[in-house]
């Protein structure tokens, strides 16, 4: 968020982004992976005189369908799956497997997950995030199969990714320490949480009389004071879309576009129809701290910020903030939250 929406305390704004990077062979996984060790030596025991020779991997046929894969379990909790080890895909493939009813999950994207990882040569679990935390990243930074295969499903589905090496690890080299080797087929399920919305989107509201009214033109809001109306002196929240998201959280890292009215008519900030502003709550204004916390993803809200919880004082400001002091009437679309760091 902009410094004008700010509290006055420092702060440092960090996002946590998946590492299913395909970027190099220095990027970490998605989650810590414990490398594996080898059992110990039994003591006294006697070396054989000759080691027996390894033997080779039996030859996979990629398969065209994932129709061998086997996944168990309810929507929101881990789930269990199975694949006939060793096996391999010829492509990347996907499968819905729970479908969900919610945004759809743009090109290029950020999405929030849970996941669960398995190598499709050993049959073995790498990699999983349901005893740690979701995690959120964005589709342009992780692995191609991964991309392909989230790309385009709803929120709230649970997909099925079936990847060959090439979209998988192969750029790397693999990953010995997660047991991945060149040419592993990699296969995911996935329960997609979130992805950031376009616009409002939910149930609409019709807020008392008295309140400013909204009208959208275009991509934007038309705020209206009600004419002769003194600016109330307590925060006024009104939701305009109750939203279907989950809520928001005090910690959370916020993503949203507003509108700032002053109370006499005058806009002084508009980020409706540009680039979303993301930004942790609890560094923010106490009137979005307030107005903001438990409202769901989708929503849009009207706050009526009376001028102790708008724009702070800021001595640091190489400009002083006309609205300063002033009673500042906001519209805001939350279109996405993920936890804070």
């Amino acid at each position: 968020m902009n410094r004008r929406l700010r509290a006055v305390v420092p702060a440092t704004l960090a996002v946590a982004l998946l590492a299913l990077s395909a970027c190099g062979s220095d990027q970490p996984d998605p989650a810590a992976t414990p490398t594996a060790t080898s059992p110990a030596e039994t003591p006294g025991a006697t070396p054989a005189a000759t080691p027996e020779a390894t033997p080779e991997p039996a030859a996979v046929t990629p398969s065209n369908n994932l129709d061998g894969i086997v996944v168990e379990g309810a929507a929101n909790e881990a789930p269990e799956f199975t694949v006939p080890a060793p096996w391999g895909v010829d492509e990347t493939r996907n499968k819905v497997i729970l479908p969900g009813e919610g945004a759809v999950v743009p090109e290029n994207g950020t999405v929030e997950v849970h996941y669960i990882g398995m190598n499709g040569r050993t049959g073995q679990v790498f990699d999983e995030s349901w005893t740690a935390q979701p995690i959120a990243f964005p589709l342009d930074q992780v692995v191609p199969g991964f991309k392909k295969g989230l790309e385009g499903q709803r929120v709230g589905s649970r997909v099925l990714i079936a990847m060959p090496g090439v979209d998988g690890y192969d750029a790397m080299g693999g990953n010995p320490q997660a047991g991945i080797e060149v040419g592993d087929t990699l296969v995911f399920v996935v329960d997609i949480l979130s992805t950031p919305l376009a616009a409002a989107e939910g149930d609409a509201v019709q807020p008392p009389e008295g309140l400013p009214t909204v009208v959208f033109d275009g991509p934007k809001p038309k705020v209206t004071i009600p004419a002769g109306q003194p600016a109330p002196n307590q925060l006024v929240v009104q939701p305009l879309i109750n939203g279907r998201g989950k809520p928001v959280q005090p910690t959370d890292v916020i993503t949203a576009v507003y509108q700032a009215t002053t109370w006499d008519g005058k806009v002084v900030e508009d980020t409706y129809g540009g680039t979303p502003e993301q930004g942790p709550l609890n560094t923010l204004i106490p009137a979005w701290q307030e107005g903001l916390k438990d409202k769901p993803v989708g929503s849009r809200v009207l706050i009526i910020a009376p001028p102790d919880k708008a724009y702070p004082e800021d001595p640091g400001a190489r400009k002083p903030n006309a609205a300063m002091g002033q009673t500042i009437v906001y519209v805001v679309d939350i279109l996405y939250t993920s936890a804070g760091q």
